[in-house]
C-alpha cells in the first residue's frame, strides 16, 4: 500500500476516536465474516487509522517535557527524550 495520504475525515478524528475505530475494524477482520473486497478495504482503513493514530501520539510525545533540576538546583524543562 505504501505511504498513503490520510484522509481528510481520519485526520479530523482524535486519537481515541481512531483507536475506537480502528479496534471495531480489527474485531471484525478478526471474526472473518467480511468479504474478501469489504476486508480489504477495511485492513487498507485500519492502516490509515493506525498511521493517524501513531501521528497523533508523535506529536503528543513531542509536547512532553521532562522537569529537571539544573546544575545550580534551579527547575528546568527539558523536551522529552522518551522513544
Amino acid at each position: 500500500m505504501g505511504k498513503s495520504k490520510i484522509p481528510e475525515d481520519i485526520k479530523k478524528l482524535s486519537f481515541e476516536e481512531a483507536l475506537a475505530e480502528l479496534d471495531e475494524i480489527v474485531s471484525n477482520l478478526e471474526q472473518g465474516s467480511n468479504k474478501l473486497d469489504k476486508a480489504i478495504g477495511a485492513y487498507e482503513r485500519g492502516s490509515l487509522l493506525r498511521t493517524h493514530c501513531e501521528q497523533k501520539l508523535f506529536e503528543a510525545k513531542e509536547k512532553i517535557e521532562q522537569i529537571k533540576f539544573d546544575e545550580s538546583g534551579n527547575l528546568v524543562a527539558e523536551p522529552s527524550s522518551i522513544e
